[in-house]
């Protein structure tokens, strides 16, 4: 069969399969299989275990439910009320005021979590109703958050740097590293924004608060402690080269449990179902890698990755134009699956050529990571779309809409990193090589 009909034939399976609501892992093993059978007269099921339990017989992948767990603690804790309270005075004087709790909030959370529906979940809850109730707009309110949240796939300890770099055998350290910088600008970019909204649409914003005294400063940065410590303990850990990033999420699940514990947010009900929710989550995430990876080989069974690779080397795209094009393409694919299938499933195909083009992979994973988080608010299949809908009530288009600013300033900040790539370079180039 001729590479273009058999790439049309298993994509055709794959779609298929999914809009059969055939589960994402079940769909690529699916669709490994028919390409192994079509294109190849190698042992299927001897390629299949081999791959599978390769593929899941990684010592990197035990971090990913243990900083699930730890977000699942975080999630059931008085983790989010006390940092709405501790983050409240610092940003009373900037326009824009509370509404930057979205931003700071969420970057603080994505620290320590890794997860953006965790992310948005978590502050949500708090930050959503306390700022209906001091009467900001619930449009843009909702827009920051939705934003916001997807700060949990970018700054690390992250799970999907995680599902990448085990994936593409790229350093994780390297991958954490890296995506501080872009973290930093993303905030930056949503931040200005707030304020250039808050200064042109002064009408829309309520009555300014008291300026905050001293005290009530140093009662909110102790409010803050638990959170600040955490982030230290997991992130400082790995950086220092005192732990791994598999043992900082040991290290992390219990700093969760004891700030949980101090601030009484959570008990044996709480603790079980915690456990319950990342054993199925990282379950979930184990079943698309398993497939994930199945698919991988069976793809260079048929040499669809190299005739690919080939054709795009023969057009004669400059590095830009590639990431252009596969910005689109994220872009698209990311209205129908989620984040960590989008990983999963294309870098098998598409890392080849970005190789081939001279392009960084610890780079190419902060630029994915950066379009998978516009996946996140782009319906129908938006994660962080469906979490603000359970808090809110309102139709998924119209939270889409409240979000299309920052979908905007994510679409920005990707252009920035590809024509400055050192904002995610510089750093793990610098600490690593010492």
């Amino acid at each position: 069969m001729e590479i273009g009909v058999l790439s049309l034939v298993l994509v055709v399976v794959l779609f298929g399969l999914l809009l059969a609501g055939l589960w994402v892992g079940f769909a690529l093993l699916a669709v490994g299989l028919v390409a192994m059978e079509v294109a190849t007269s190698a042992p299927v099921a001897s390629v299949f275990a081999r791959r599978v339990w390769g593929s899941m017989n990684s010592w990197d992948l035990t971090a990913l439910p243990m900083f699930i767990w730890m977000g699942e603690i975080l999630f059931r804790s008085r983790l989010s009320s006390d940092m709405f309270e501790g983050l409240a005075p610092f940003t009373r004087r900037l326009p824009g005021r509370l509404l930057h709790v979205n931003v700071f909030g969420c970057g603080l959370f994505a620290c320590v979590s890794g997860s953006s529906a965790a992310t948005t979940a978590t502050v949500g809850q708090m930050s959503l109703p306390e700022l209906q109730r001091r009467g900001y707009d619930p449009r843009i309110a909702i827009g920051t958050l939705a934003g916001s949240g997807t700060f949990g796939f970018l700054i690390p300890p992250s799970i999907i740097m995680i599902v990448y770099g085990a994936a593409t055998e790229q350093s994780i350290a390297r991958l954490f590293l890296a995506g501080i910088g872009p973290g930093i600008l993303l905030a930056v970019l949503f931040s200005g924004y707030i304020m250039i909204w808050a200064l042109l649409n002064k009408g829309r914003m309520p009555e300014p608060e008291p300026a905050p005294t001293w005290k009530e400063r140093f009662e909110a940065l102790k409010l803050l402690l638990p959170t600040l410590l955490l982030i230290v303990a997991v992130i400082g850990s790995i950086y220092a080269g005192f732990a791994s990033p598999t043992e900082a999420a040991v290290i992390g699940v219990a700093g969760a449990m004891a700030i949980a514990g101090f601030s009484g947010g959570l008990d044996r009900e709480g603790f079980v179902t915690s456990l319950r929710g990342a054993a199925i989550t990282s379950c979930m995430i184990a079943f698309i890698l398993a497939g994930a990876s199945f698919l991988t080989v069976a793809m260079g069974f048929t040499g669809i990755p190299r005739t690919l690779a080939s054709w795009i080397g023969e057009q004669g795209f400059s590095q830009y134009a590639l990431l252009a094009v596969l910005m689109v393409f994220f872009i698209v694919i990311g209205c129908f699956l989620d984040g960590i299938s989008i990983v999963v499933l294309t870098t098998s195909v598409i890392l080849p050529m970005v190789l081939a083009a001279g392009i960084d992979p610890i780079w190419f994973g902060i630029f994915l990571v950066l379009v998978v988080e516009m996946s996140q608010i782009t319906p129908p299949v938006g994660f962080n779309l469906f979490v603000i809908q359970s808090i809110t009530g309102r139709n998924i288009f119209q939270i889409a809409y409240y979000a299309l600013p920052f979908f905007l300033l994510l679409v920005l900040a990707t252009a920035i990193l590809t024509v400055f790539p050192g904002i995610a370079l510089w750093l793990p180039s610098t600490m690593m090589s010492n």
